[in-house]
């Protein structure tokens, strides 16, 4: 395992991270299981586990507090708020009444009196960021978190948050965690440019592209009738005009990983890490089986010609598709911000 700096935290990390999402009911229900997952991440050289109290409604972070009894000082952990975990007002976003709440629940399941790293989930325009800072900030002079992240947000809100903690003597965002693989290239336009400037560590989640850079959905061949082809169907749908180009760079990237003598996930795994501004990849097993499939390549260093070919699979800074997950700004979703009101005919005198 090699290590990086985690931006200028003074955090050190290993270049994959354990990420927690597929650790409870969404995706590994077995409580032992999970731990002795966990148990081996660490034996093998990960120091960095990435959680979030929305996975599993907080199951996960349960079985990461479990997993770490007697062992929280080897590890940087890491988790996320934004989301609601129940219904009703006031339940989610990024205001100072919901994260106190959010973080001091986190603490409570995973076990600990301290975060080294606490992330706001997704953006939330309906929150002033000088609020979000604001709280953050607090939270790290009261010891509750050592640093704290951003994940998935664009550029503009990344400088427009470094811009704020400036000019109001506020702590400022130390990581972001976007999503970033071979199928999804934008942020090497701007949000990893940006992240690099501002000397952020980078955390990247869904190398795998949502299971499509597995190998196992090819042109021809029917999904298995579970995992995530089972629940979400359409996201695999053959006749999707996306679907079918995820399936067709699928089948060029086959033959790179076949050159290079790997399977095609340690290719996508290596992609994110050959990229100057990331930090980590999180790399999310469900079974311990995944989990050695990764470690087990992950000397895997993709050289110049590598890199070239995969440019012209997929030009740098083009996305096949949106990923799935990722926000979608209200003033593209919703046309009213889109667009003038009609406000009937004004008279002129």
């Amino acid at each position: 395992m090699t290590y990086a700096p985690l931006g200028r935290t003074g955090i050190t990390v290993s270049r994959f991270t354990l990420g927690a999402m597929m650790f409870g009911l969404a995706g590994n229900p077995d409580h032992d299981d999970c731990i002795r997952i966990i148990h081996t991440a660490l034996d093998r050289g990960i120091n960095f586990i990435d959680t979030a109290d929305m996975y599993s409604t907080g199951e996960s972070e349960t079985i990461v507090g479990k997993a770490l009894r007697g062992r929280r000082d080897q590890v940087i952990l890491a988790s996320k708020g934004y989301f609601p975990l129940e219904q009703g007002l006031n339940k989610g976003g990024n205001s100072r009444r919901h994260l106190l709440n959010a973080l001091d629940a986190s603490l409570t399941r995973l076990g600990t009196d301290y975060l080294d790293l606490y992330q706001v989930h997704r953006p939330d325009w309906d929150t002033d960021i000088e609020e979000t800072l604001g709280v953050l900030s607090d939270l790290v002079r009261a010891g509750k978190i050592r640093a704290f992240g951003c994940s998935t947000f664009p550029a503009h809100e990344i400088v427009d948050s470094h811009r704020v903690a400036d000019a109001r003597g506020l702590m400022r965002f130390r990581t972001e965690q976007p999503p970033y693989s071979l199928l999804a290239r934008s942020i090497e336009r701007d949000v990893l440019p940006v992240a690099e400037r501002w000397g952020m560590g980078v955390l990247t989640w869904s190398p795998l592209g949502f299971g499509f850079l597995t190998g196992r959905y090819r042109r021809g061949v029917q999904p298995a009738a579970e995992g995530r082809s089972a629940l979400r169907p359409a996201w695999f749908d053959p006749t999707d005009p996306i679907v079918a180009r995820k399936l067709d760079v699928v089948e060029e990237l086959l033959a790179v990983a076949d050159d290079l003598g790997r399977p095609l996930p340690a290719l996508a795994m290596a992609f994110p890490l050959a990229h100057r501004a990331v930090t980590s990849v999180i790399t999310g097993p469900r079974t311990m089986q995944q989990l050695e499939s990764t470690l087990d390549h992950a000397d895997l260093v993709l050289d110049e010609q590598t890199l070239d070919r995969l440019d012209e699979i997929v030009p740098p800074g083009t996305d096949v598709y949106h990923p799935n997950g990722a926000f979608v700004e209200p003033w593209i979703a919703d046309a009213t911000q889109r667009r003038r009101i009609a406000r009937g005919n004004v008279a002129h005198s």
